[in-house]
């Protein structure tokens, strides 16, 4: 269900159900938190196979007469999204092609997504009938503000991924013949950086909806004190003044 290749502090995690644009059944769910609530890697990457990133639900296995939605959203998917929001470490979606439904959610759950320029997201879920689901109607809302995330999930268009960038959707959109090559170096840079600090840099961000400027300049403070007690800041003091590149632990 999936490839895992893990080098140099980066974790590969290739969703590999080429034959289905790589939807989301049960098994590769599964498989998909168990890499991610398991990984020590410094970064992981999610990327698809084929030609395209996920297609998001295998409907192939949803029976509308039986399946319980609320509980496959609570007890599967929901524990994913969380999954990548949690880790301490930066997730980045590597989006090769087509994301979909819950697979565009997916994606864009991540900390960093970078796109190739032929790929797609697309909040599908209006045209079976469906609300947005796996965190979209939250995500999407704070990336691009209310009235294109209303427009995207009520009409369903794709938006490309030139187009996704602009707006604030995903980080950038990469030529596709530079794609590959683009992401594997953004993620060996974040590999090489200050591991403390980029994961409580994360944790900053997604931490800060929820809280008042006075509560995050607080939290910032008491993250501040923890980075600067550790050798990766004394590191690049150092190396700033030797004049060198720093090496982080």
């Amino acid at each position: 269900m999936i490839r895992i290749e893990e080098a140099g502090g980066v974790l590969v995690l290739t969703l590999n159900r080429p034959q289905v644009m790589n939807a989301l059944n049960a098994p590769l769910r599964r498989a998909l938190l168990e890499a991610i609530t398991g990984a020590t890697a410094r970064v992981i990457v999610l990327t698809g196979a084929g030609r395209g990133f996920c297609a998001g639900q295998d409907l192939a296995e949803v029976d509308p007469a039986t399946v319980d939605l609320e509980a496959v959203l609570r007890e599967e998917y929901e524990p994913l999204i969380r999954a990548i929001a949690e880790a301490p470490m930066p997730v980045i979606a590597a989006v090769n092609g087509v994301a979909a439904g819950a697979g565009a959610n997916l994606a864009l759950a991540c900390d960093v997504v970078i796109a190739a320029e032929s790929a797609k997201f697309v909040q599908a879920f209006a045209r079976i009938g469906l609300v947005p689901d796996a965190g979209g109607s939250w995500l999407l809302p704070r990336q691009i503000g209310m009235a294109r995330a209303m427009g995207a999930m009520l009409f369903a268009e794709a938006v490309p991924a030139r187009q996704a960038a602009d707006w604030g959707m995903i980080y950038e959109a990469v030529p596709d013949a530079d794609f590959a090559g683009h992401w594997r170096g953004r993620a060996e840079s974040l590999a090489r950086g200050p591991a403390l600090a980029l994961g409580a840099t994360k944790r900053l961000l997604r931490g800060s909806f929820g809280r008042s400027l006075a509560e995050q300049m607080a939290a910032e403070a008491a993250a501040q004190a923890i980075c600067g007690a550790d050798g990766d800041f004394r590191e690049a003091v150092a190396a700033f003044l030797d004049k060198r590149v720093p090496v982080f632990r």
